[in-house]
């Protein structure tokens, strides 16, 4: 899952210390080589997988009896599993170095001839959907039966009412290579490949972004205006991709009958429509609060009448500028983890001497940080672009989180492992979480615990308050391209109209800040997730106090909570906690944490 890259993300220009030697994937665990024969016979099995179970099953689903459906779906899980390694292994040495011309080629080879193949398939969903209820029903609850996988096919049978014929349907999966998918390739390809010229040095975007971070002032205009400048330039080609890309989303959902541009989303993750519209208007409610509250208090710190949006990130005076070398990342996550549980540290152990973990700043790797669970008979691979802030020690916490989740759900096999968004950063914040708060708790300097506060309500705004804003954008940005085609200054009237709201009073707006919607990949390659980051911190936040009250017990049900994947609903995961996402004042609770930290900082001034 892709840890948003709004503060904390790195890409190219050289690193100023020696942070020690930065691990990088070892990518065997998948294929020995990109021309590994292995490759070209999985490809063949995969052919021949494909074939077969369109022979034998198509126009048949509805016939099969308990015991012929289970067998019917772990053909078709295997299917999921050969295409996922082979899509693993070339989609991660792609992200390595997404300049590479090779590498993109091998990655969009594969795509299209995986969509090739698979293209037999359409017809099972579809087919599927087409059971009657009675008949489903009993299939999936015979003691000889499929049952174990009712949730996936529930998932599955939700979309009934937005299904199209199966020539439509053949043919959007036929197309996908040179729709969204395209469109996705271009926009990632030219944010690698832009370069910023920041007093006379030429830095990457992620080398850029993490300017905005930096203790010398001077340094941080520099970087945010040298941002601006190149998304001025290149804002046309950005405008087009986000046109492009909504308006193709809206004609697929006019033709599946779907009710908002956010219902796929929240039917794909399992939640509901009114829930996540309980958690958004929380938060907006909560923004005098926690933003507009805070970023005062900042620019106080900071001694400005008004903040630049170069200072949204800026650490605070008294804090000293260290860079944190590899090992001491490493001895901070896992003695955190260890503090909570010794086994959840112990499944983040061989990420750090397996190669799993990618570190380094490299030129053209891919932007930010992610975890990618690759197939559940393997494991998931986590890349970074470390350099040595306490962010990023924060970012590789957060990252472990979701590699232990995935590896902890991989049990559940190819088709249940896989977590709805909705509880998918429940790992990773939560991992954040004890993190930050072994830190806390070692810190005695009054100073240094300040900066930790300050810190983490920076993280929390970040998680929160930015993505339901950036959330409110993309819905604004999807209503107002149902009217026509959006302009640039469009689109950027709508990025200001929503930092306004967001960061409030406190900011001052340098020329060139409408244009940073464009860098946002989540925008592109999954609108509407971002909600799921403020999900995560505000299901966390309550997981925490809940662990806090009473800790005996907690980590036995937090590691079967994290073993279920997808296999079961968040309500009846949350159920051992007493906790309960669509009572709106679930929310409330989870911002009070964030409330409360800003309390203590504001008392710290007093």
């Amino acid at each position: 899952m892709t840890r948003t890259p709004i503060h904390d993300a790195e890409q190219s220009g050289a690193v100023p210390v020696d942070l020690g030697p930065l691990p990088e994937w070892d990518l065997s665990d998948l294929y020995p080589a990109p021309d590994a024969p292995q490759i070209a016979a999985d490809l063949d099995r995969l052919q021949s997988a494909c074939a077969a179970f369109a022979a034998d099953y198509q126009g048949r689903l509805a016939d099969l009896s308990p015991a012929g459906m289970l067998a019917c779906i772990e053909r078709w899980q295997e299917i999921d599993l050969i295409a996922g390694r082979i899509m693993s292994y070339a989609g991660l040495r792609y992200y390595q170095n997404t300049t590479d011309a090779g590498r993109a080629k091998m990655m969009g080879d594969l795509q299209a001839r995986i969509t090739e193949m698979t293209t037999p398939l359409v017809f099972f969903s579809l087919e599927f959907n087409r059971i009657p209820d009675e008949a489903y029903q009993a299939t999936f609850t015979a003691p000889d039966g499929p049952a174990r996988y009712k949730p996936v096919f529930d998932r599955m049978r939700a979309m009934r009412p937005h299904q199209l014929s199966d020539e439509l349907e053949q043919f959007l999966h036929d197309n996908s290579v040179v729709g969204a998918a395209a469109w996705n390739r271009l926009f990632d390809e030219t944010t690698a490949a832009l370069t910023f010229d920041v007093d006379g040095e030429e830095l990457g975007l992620e080398a850029t972004l993490n300017l905005l971070t930096d203790h010398d002032r001077a340094r941080r205009e520099a970087g945010a205006r040298a941002l601006a400048a190149v998304f001025g330039q290149q804002v046309k080609l950005f405008a087009r991709i986000h046109n492009t890309l909504a308006k193709e989303k809206a004609i697929e959902d006019k033709w599946r009958k779907m009710p908002t541009p956010q219902h796929g989303r929240h039917l794909s993750n399992h939640v509901e429509p009114e829930v996540v519209q309980a958690l958004r208007d929380a938060v907006v409610a909560a923004y005098p609060r926690l933003s507009h509250r805070y970023y005062r208090l900042k620019a106080r710190w900071l001694g400005l009448d008004k903040l630049q949006v170069w200072d949204r990130n800026a650490p605070l005076p008294q804090e000293s500028p260290r860079l944190i070398g590899w090992d001491e990342a490493r001895a901070t996550v896992l003695d955190a983890y260890a503090g909570f549980a010794p086994e959840l540290a112990q499944l983040a152990q061989p990420f750090f001497d397996k190669g799993w973990i990618d570190a380094a700043v490299k030129p053209g790797k891919a932007p930010g940080a992610f975890a990618h669970p690759t197939v559940t008979d393997a494991h998931p691979y986590v890349l970074l672009n470390y350099l040595g802030k306490p962010r990023d020690v924060m970012t590789l916490a957060h990252e472990l989180g979701h590699g232990v989740h995935q590896r902890l759900a991989a049990s559940q096999g190819e088709l249940l492992a896989s977590t709805p968004l909705t509880l998918a950063e429940t790992a990773s914040v939560f991992g954040e979480m004890l993190t930050f708060r072994a830190l806390l708790a070692k810190a005695t300097d009054p100073a240094q615990r300040k900066a930790l506060l300050a810190g983490k309500v920076e993280d929390m705004i970040n998680t929160v308050v930015r993505q339901i804003a950036f959330y409110d954008f993309e819905c604004r940005l999807h209503a107002a391209r149902a009217q026509g085609e959006l302009t640039p200054d469009d689109i950027n009237a709508i990025w200001m109209d929503i930092q306004h709201e967001s960061l409030g009073d406190a900011f001052d707006y340098m020329p060139g800040y409408e244009t940073f919607w464009a860098y946002i990949p989540h925008f592109i390659h999954s609108p509407f997730y971002v909600y799921a980051y403020a999900f995560g911190d505000g299901l966390v936040n309550a997981l925490y106090a809940a662990y806090e009250a009473a800790p005996e017990g907690f980590p036995a049900r937090y590691f079967d909570m994290l073993r279920a994947g997808g296999s079961q609903h968040h309500s009846t995961l949350l159920q051992p906690f007493g906790l309960n996402a669509a009572d709106p004042a679930f929310w409330d609770k989870g911002l009070s944490m964030i409330e409360g930290m800003i309390d203590e900082l504001e008392a710290m001034e007093s």
